[in-house]
């Protein structure tokens, strides 16, 4: 056959090659095994077909969380960028792959407490703990679809995270904003109480281990309570609700993850000052604003400025009531100078609120009432990242003209 002849068929063949990866599902399963005797989970990534990633690039941190690391193919440990990072870089084999490892459970926050635990009856951890971050280089075409399955120490009864749930113990891990998909967001496993509802097209669980205080149906109350008033403001609707608490040893306080919010099991719902961690995890869970360029006081402003608005709007706060916490918030933000920062403290979230009161207020007037900060933080919510430019550039968009709130020399 001439060269002439077999260029044609070559063509062919890479282009039936290339069809082959097109649109080409492939399995990735997380298998996690608790393992309470030892503080750890045993965890295993199965790749229905190797082949089809060049690498998984792992953060693996530098706390020594992960070990017994095994693979099917290449694995390779190297530092990171950083010096609080260590990577590991696995290369599967051909076929069907695995990647298995154990990391521990038990992260201490230094003060007696724990961000995250395991006991002989019950662990409460992240998802992100279970897989660390990375980046994936997979052929073009390719989809990965990727379940979690967990095996349960014996006289435990159940696990609840924020996915879908396909079985009894099995849930399906789809993120449409991430290549990689793996499980993030609280997780909580053993013998648990639930209660459930479904509130819009959200399906809620409230659940936390027996025994450790959790105020379930007080917590499903308050949800319904503001639940329409947060879809005036956040149009968001994820198909699963997690709210999980512990008391135990448990660290205090309140944090939001992906679809998913942990609540310390002993604290108030509403404070004696009116002001309600639930709500403000919930304005996080919904409005997903993430800043950048030390301007941490935006997304946490705006997190704790609906949790107060949110209660007042649903009927929750009286005139008499709202007033009084202004006072407090004056009173602990007087000696703030700036709200810039990496990170905020209580008094510069107190000082940002009353900015974006004010802030309000002025939108609302200088529209005639059409526009006020929800327009803002709706638009804010479709932003990757707000830096305090940004956010200055959104305000001015919805009223119009220069705002003289944000003129403040706060924001310098």
């Amino acid at each position: 056959m001439s060269l002439r002849c077999r260029l044609p068929v070559f063509l062919l063949l890479m282009v039936l090659s290339g069809l082959g990866w097109a649109g080409r599902k492939v399995d990735l399963d997380y298998q996690v095994r608790l393992l309470p005797q030892s503080d750890q989970a045993e965890v295993r990534l199965t790749l229905a077909q190797g082949s089809v990633v060049r690498s998984l690039d792992f953060d693996l941190g530098n706390q020594g969380y992960y070990s017994d690391i095994m693979a099917d193919g290449q694995w390779q440990l190297s530092p990171g960028a950083t010096p609080d990072s260590r990577r590991g870089v696995w290369r599967p084999a051909p076929g069907k792959a695995s990647l298995s490892y154990r990391v521990s459970l038990n992260h201490p926050r230094g003060n007696g407490t724990f961000e995250t635990r395991i006991t002989p009856t019950w662990a409460l951890l992240r998802g992100e703990d279970l897989v660390p971050p990375a980046h994936l280089d997979q052929h073009d075409g390719t989809e990965l679809v990727s379940r979690l399955d967990f095996e349960l120490p014996a006289g435990w009864k159940s696990v609840e995270t924020a996915w879908p749930r396909i079985g009894k113990q099995r849930f399906r891990i789809d993120n449409v904003s991430r290549l990689f998909d793996r499980p993030v967001g609280w997780i909580l496993a053993g013998d648990l109480g639930s209660r459930r509802t479904r509130l819009g097209e959200t399906d809620v669980t409230v659940a936390a281990p027996r025994g450790e205080g959790m105020r379930r149906m007080d917590v499903l109350t308050l949800l319904t309570f503001v639940w329409p008033k947060l879809q005036e403001v956040f149009p968001r609707n994820p198909g699963k609700l997690l709210v999980v608490g512990a008391g135990e040893s448990m660290a205090h306080g309140s944090q939001a993850g992906p679809d998913s919010i942990y609540l310390h099991s002993t604290a108030p719902l509403i404070s004696e000052s009116g002001e309600s961690a639930l709500v403000r995890e919930l304005v996080h869970v919904f409005g997903r604003i993430n800043d950048s360029q030390r301007s941490d006081w935006v997304g946490e402003g705006l997190a704790q400025y609906y949790a107060i608005e949110l209660l007042r709007r649903a009927g929750g706060m009286s005139e008499e009531r709202y007033q009084a916490l202004q006072v407090r918030l004056t009173r602990v933000s007087r000696k703030v100078s700036t709200l810039r920062g990496e990170q905020v403290d209580r008094a510069t979230v107190a000082r940002a609120v009353l900015l974006l009161q004010a802030l309000d207020r002025e939108i609302r007037q200088q529209t005639d009432g059409k526009h006020s900060l929800d327009d803002v933080s709706r638009a804010a919510m479709r932003l990757d990242t707000v830096s305090t430019e940004e956010f200055i550039q959104l305000c001015e968009s919805v009223m119009g003209e220069p705002s003289k709130v944000l003129a403040s020399g706060l924001l310098k």
